[in-house]
Protein backbone atom coordinates (compact mmCIF):
# COMPACT_ATOMS: atom_id res chain seq x y z
CA UNK A 1 0.00 0.00 0.00
CA UNK A 2 1.22 3.44 -0.96
CA UNK A 3 2.09 5.55 2.17
CA UNK A 4 1.58 9.23 2.93
CA UNK A 5 3.10 11.53 5.47
CA UNK A 6 1.09 14.25 7.18
CA UNK A 7 3.02 17.10 8.25
CA UNK A 8 1.98 19.47 10.85
CA UNK A 9 4.44 22.65 11.92
CA UNK A 10 3.67 23.36 15.18
CA UNK A 11 4.49 26.46 17.73
CA UNK A 12 2.59 26.07 21.19
CA UNK A 13 -0.10 24.84 19.70
CA UNK A 14 -1.35 22.88 22.92
CA UNK A 15 -4.92 24.56 22.98
CA UNK A 16 -5.79 23.16 19.86
CA UNK A 17 -3.63 20.32 18.80
CA UNK A 18 -5.15 17.30 20.27
CA UNK A 19 -8.54 18.10 18.59
CA UNK A 20 -7.08 18.91 15.03
CA UNK A 21 -5.05 15.18 15.73
CA UNK A 22 -8.46 13.50 16.63
CA UNK A 23 -10.19 15.37 13.39
CA UNK A 24 -7.18 14.46 11.15
CA UNK A 25 -7.43 10.57 12.26
CA UNK A 26 -10.57 10.16 11.72
CA UNK A 27 -10.68 11.97 8.28
CA UNK A 28 -7.92 9.70 7.06
CA UNK A 29 -9.38 6.20 8.38
CA UNK A 30 -11.22 5.97 4.51
CA UNK A 31 -7.95 6.60 2.43
CA UNK A 32 -6.43 4.16 0.94
CA UNK A 33 -3.04 5.20 2.06
CA UNK A 34 -0.74 4.11 4.89
CA UNK A 35 -0.99 7.38 6.76
CA UNK A 36 2.28 8.65 9.36
CA UNK A 37 1.03 11.89 11.41
CA UNK A 38 4.13 13.92 11.76
CA UNK A 39 4.32 16.56 13.97
CA UNK A 40 7.22 19.18 13.40
CA UNK A 41 7.45 20.61 17.71
CA UNK A 42 9.00 24.29 16.51
CA UNK A 43 10.39 25.12 19.73
CA UNK A 44 7.24 25.05 21.97
CA UNK A 45 7.37 26.33 24.83
CA UNK A 46 3.99 24.59 26.24
CA UNK A 47 2.66 21.13 25.95
CA UNK A 48 2.70 20.67 22.23
CA UNK A 49 5.11 17.96 21.72
CA UNK A 50 3.31 15.88 24.76
CA UNK A 51 0.11 15.90 22.99
CA UNK A 52 1.24 15.06 19.67
CA UNK A 53 3.15 11.84 21.33
CA UNK A 54 0.46 10.76 23.09
CA UNK A 55 -1.70 11.19 20.20
CA UNK A 56 0.44 8.69 18.38
CA UNK A 57 2.29 11.26 16.23
CA UNK A 58 5.72 10.89 15.44
CA UNK A 59 7.29 14.02 16.73
CA UNK A 60 10.17 15.73 15.42
CA UNK A 61 11.16 18.75 17.28
CA UNK A 62 13.23 22.06 17.08
CA UNK A 63 15.19 22.94 20.82
CA UNK A 64 14.52 26.43 19.36
CA UNK A 65 11.81 28.34 17.31
CA UNK A 66 13.01 28.48 13.77
CA UNK A 67 10.33 29.29 11.64
CA UNK A 68 7.31 27.49 9.80
CA UNK A 69 10.23 27.67 7.05
CA UNK A 70 12.50 25.65 8.90
CA UNK A 71 9.75 23.31 10.39
CA UNK A 72 8.19 22.71 6.57
CA UNK A 73 11.72 21.92 5.66
CA UNK A 74 11.86 19.43 8.38
CA UNK A 75 8.69 17.64 7.68
CA UNK A 76 9.86 17.30 4.20
CA UNK A 77 13.00 16.09 5.08
CA UNK A 78 11.76 13.42 7.10
CA UNK A 79 9.39 12.23 3.97
CA UNK A 80 12.45 12.13 1.67
CA UNK A 81 14.14 9.78 3.79
CA UNK A 82 10.81 7.51 4.18
CA UNK A 83 9.68 5.44 1.27
CA UNK A 84 6.89 7.99 1.31
CA UNK A 85 4.62 8.39 -1.75
CA UNK A 86 2.85 11.66 -0.88
CA UNK A 87 3.31 14.16 1.37
CA UNK A 88 1.21 16.51 2.86
CA UNK A 89 1.24 19.72 4.83
CA UNK A 90 -1.46 20.94 6.81
CA UNK A 91 -1.93 23.92 9.55
CA UNK A 92 -2.17 22.94 13.23
CA UNK A 93 -4.14 25.68 14.46
CA UNK A 94 -7.39 24.02 13.39
CA UNK A 95 -8.29 25.98 10.32
CA UNK A 96 -8.18 23.27 7.91
CA UNK A 97 -10.82 20.64 7.38
CA UNK A 98 -9.53 16.86 7.07
CA UNK A 99 -12.46 15.86 4.67
CA UNK A 100 -10.47 17.92 2.38
CA UNK A 101 -7.20 15.66 1.98
CA UNK A 102 -9.11 13.14 -0.58
CA UNK A 103 -9.30 16.32 -3.13
CA UNK A 104 -5.95 17.75 -2.64
CA UNK A 105 -4.87 13.90 -2.98
CA UNK A 106 -6.78 13.31 -6.23
CA UNK A 107 -4.94 14.95 -8.86
CA UNK A 108 -1.25 13.02 -7.64
CA UNK A 109 -3.32 10.06 -7.68
CA UNK A 110 -4.43 10.61 -11.18
CA UNK A 111 -0.73 11.73 -12.33
CA UNK A 112 -2.19 15.14 -13.26
CA UNK A 113 -0.21 17.16 -10.66
CA UNK A 114 3.30 16.87 -8.89
CA UNK A 115 2.13 19.63 -6.22
CA UNK A 116 -1.17 20.75 -4.97
CA UNK A 117 -2.42 23.63 -3.50
CA UNK A 118 -5.61 23.81 -1.76
CA UNK A 119 -6.97 27.21 -2.48
CA UNK A 120 -9.28 29.44 -0.11
CA UNK A 121 -10.26 31.66 -2.82
CA UNK A 122 -11.46 28.79 -5.28
CA UNK A 123 -14.02 28.27 -2.55
CA UNK A 124 -16.68 30.22 -3.63
CA UNK A 125 -18.65 29.63 0.44
CA UNK A 126 -15.18 30.67 1.45
CA UNK A 127 -15.44 33.95 3.53
CA UNK A 128 -11.65 35.06 3.86
CA UNK A 129 -11.80 38.14 6.09
CA UNK A 130 -11.44 41.48 4.28
CA UNK A 131 -7.65 42.03 5.44
CA UNK A 132 -6.38 38.09 4.83
CA UNK A 133 -8.23 38.83 1.12
CA UNK A 134 -5.87 41.73 0.06
CA UNK A 135 -2.80 40.05 2.22
CA UNK A 136 -3.34 37.15 0.16
CA UNK A 137 -3.91 39.18 -2.71
CA UNK A 138 -0.31 41.18 -2.61
CA UNK A 139 1.43 38.28 -2.04
CA UNK A 140 -0.31 36.08 -5.11
CA UNK A 141 1.53 39.12 -6.83
CA UNK A 142 4.95 38.72 -5.09
CA UNK A 143 4.66 35.57 -6.01
CA UNK A 144 4.11 35.88 -9.60
CA UNK A 145 6.78 38.74 -9.92
CA UNK A 146 9.64 37.12 -7.94
CA UNK A 147 8.96 33.46 -9.34
CA UNK A 148 6.81 34.00 -12.41
CA UNK A 149 4.28 31.92 -11.10
CA UNK A 150 0.30 32.43 -10.76
CA UNK A 151 -1.30 31.19 -7.78
CA UNK A 152 -4.73 32.01 -6.28
CA UNK A 153 -3.72 30.93 -2.67
CA UNK A 154 0.18 31.69 -2.59
CA UNK A 155 -0.20 31.68 1.63
CA UNK A 156 -1.91 28.28 2.09
CA UNK A 157 -0.75 26.10 3.77
CA UNK A 158 -2.39 23.07 2.70
CA UNK A 159 -0.25 21.17 0.27
CA UNK A 160 0.21 18.05 -1.14
CA UNK A 161 3.04 16.67 -3.18
CA UNK A 162 4.11 13.37 -5.16
CA UNK A 163 7.35 11.41 -4.93
CA UNK A 164 9.13 13.26 -7.32
CA UNK A 165 8.29 16.86 -5.83
CA UNK A 166 8.90 15.21 -2.69
CA UNK A 167 12.66 14.60 -3.58
CA UNK A 168 13.08 17.57 -5.76
CA UNK A 169 12.35 20.47 -3.53
CA UNK A 170 14.86 21.86 -0.93
CA UNK A 171 13.49 25.00 1.27
CA UNK A 172 16.15 27.27 2.26
CA UNK A 173 14.26 30.10 3.95
CA UNK A 174 12.91 29.78 7.48
CA UNK A 175 10.29 31.78 8.28
CA UNK A 176 6.29 32.93 6.60
CA UNK A 177 8.17 33.01 2.96
CA UNK A 178 8.20 29.93 2.72
CA UNK A 179 4.95 29.79 1.19
CA UNK A 180 6.36 31.89 -1.93
CA UNK A 181 9.19 30.03 -1.83
CA UNK A 182 7.44 27.02 -2.73
CA UNK A 183 6.78 28.53 -6.02
CA UNK A 184 10.24 28.70 -6.76
CA UNK A 185 11.03 25.42 -6.17
CA UNK A 186 7.90 24.36 -8.59
CA UNK A 187 8.85 26.74 -11.36
CA UNK A 188 13.03 25.35 -10.82
CA UNK A 189 12.15 21.70 -10.86
CA UNK A 190 9.54 22.30 -13.57
CA UNK A 191 6.63 20.48 -11.28
CA UNK A 192 3.00 20.44 -12.58
CA UNK A 193 1.16 22.64 -10.32
CA UNK A 194 -2.59 22.08 -9.93
CA UNK A 195 -5.28 24.14 -6.81
CA UNK A 196 -8.23 22.84 -5.69
CA UNK A 197 -11.08 24.66 -3.27
CA UNK A 198 -10.84 23.96 -0.01
CA UNK A 199 -13.00 24.63 3.22
CA UNK A 200 -11.34 27.44 5.69
CA UNK A 201 -12.84 27.41 9.26
CA UNK A 202 -12.06 30.79 10.85
CA UNK A 203 -12.12 31.33 14.46
CA UNK A 204 -10.25 33.93 17.04
CA UNK A 205 -7.74 31.39 17.74
CA UNK A 206 -6.62 30.59 14.12
CA UNK A 207 -6.60 34.50 13.27
CA UNK A 208 -4.15 35.30 15.78
CA UNK A 209 -1.55 32.77 13.42
CA UNK A 210 -0.45 33.31 10.05
CA UNK A 211 1.18 36.12 7.86
CA UNK A 212 -0.31 39.22 9.59
CA UNK A 213 -0.55 42.51 7.03
CA UNK A 214 2.26 44.59 8.80
CA UNK A 215 4.77 41.51 7.81
CA UNK A 216 5.07 42.14 4.31
CA UNK A 217 7.70 43.89 3.96
CA UNK A 218 9.98 41.73 6.08
CA UNK A 219 9.16 39.13 4.04
CA UNK A 220 10.06 40.66 0.52
CA UNK A 221 13.62 41.08 2.02
CA UNK A 222 14.17 37.62 3.10
CA UNK A 223 12.62 36.97 -0.48
CA UNK A 224 15.05 39.10 -2.30
CA UNK A 225 18.24 37.33 -0.24
CA UNK A 226 16.94 34.11 -1.06
CA UNK A 227 16.52 35.10 -4.38
CA UNK A 228 20.07 36.51 -4.00
CA UNK A 229 22.16 33.41 -2.36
Amino acid sequence: MQQLVLILPALNEAEVLAGVLARLKAGIKKLPLTTELVVVNDGSTDQTAVIAGKAGATVLTHLINRGLGAALGTGLAYAKKQPADFAITFDSDGQHDPADIGKVLSPLFKNRADVVIGSRSLNRKSKMPFLRRVNNQAFNVLTWFFFGKTTTDSLSGFRGFNRRAIKSINLKTERMEVSNEFFAEIKRHRLRLEEVPIKVIYTPYSMRKGVQPGNIFAIIFRLVLRLLR
